[in-house]
């Protein structure tokens, strides 16, 4: 499949995921308005079914909801990034880049997580200032690591409760 159809898939997917939460998105509107974009990218090409998905695989390995979150955001800042550069003045894509503004604002926390995580695979510990200042944290760091992974292990030990 192609760049854009695999886009439009996943822009189904983060429409429905997060319709489902109380937004305020027109699901049968949303999904027409995706149809007109298909046809504008022409996502029935044949080409469409080569290669892996653009999206999706990465969307399954994250499985936690606020990790979904992060990544969702992300993927909706690059939906409204491809879409800037089509003819906005079509209604469709006008509607398609409001609900998915609606949505990102919604994520707006989670974007910034996610900036984080590109701000921390980008930073260069060459110098030594820098290498100083990261050991003075790193018993700090580990101390929140051992304080996270011992607080999931005791929820994922305790007892389930029927809820009969």
């Amino acid at each position: 499949m192609t760049c854009q159809t695999y886009c439009l898939f996943v822009l189904s997917v983060i429409m429905i995921y997060f319709g489902c939460s109380g937004s305020a998105l027109f699901l049968g509107q949303l999904q027409n308005d995706i149809d007109k974009l298909k046809a504008d990218f022409n996502a029935s090409n044949s080409d469409v079914a080569d290669g892996n998905p653009v999206f999706i695989e990465k969307v399954k390995n994250w499985t936690e909801r606020n990790e979904k979150r992060i990544i969702l955001s992300q993927i909706v800042t690059l939906y409204l990034e491809m879409l800037k550069k089509t003819d906005m003045s079509k209604p469709h894509i006008k509607n398609l880049s409001e609900q998915l503004n609606t949505l990102r604002n919604t994520l707006s926390n989670d974007y910034k997580k996610f900036r984080d995580l590109v701000e921390l695979s980008n930073l260069q510990l060459t110098g030594l200032k820098i290498q100083r200042k990261a050991v003075s944290e790193l018993f700090s760091v580990l101390q929140k690591l051992v304080k996270t992974s011992t607080s999931k292990r005791k929820r994922s030990q305790s007892p389930k409760r029927c809820r009969c």
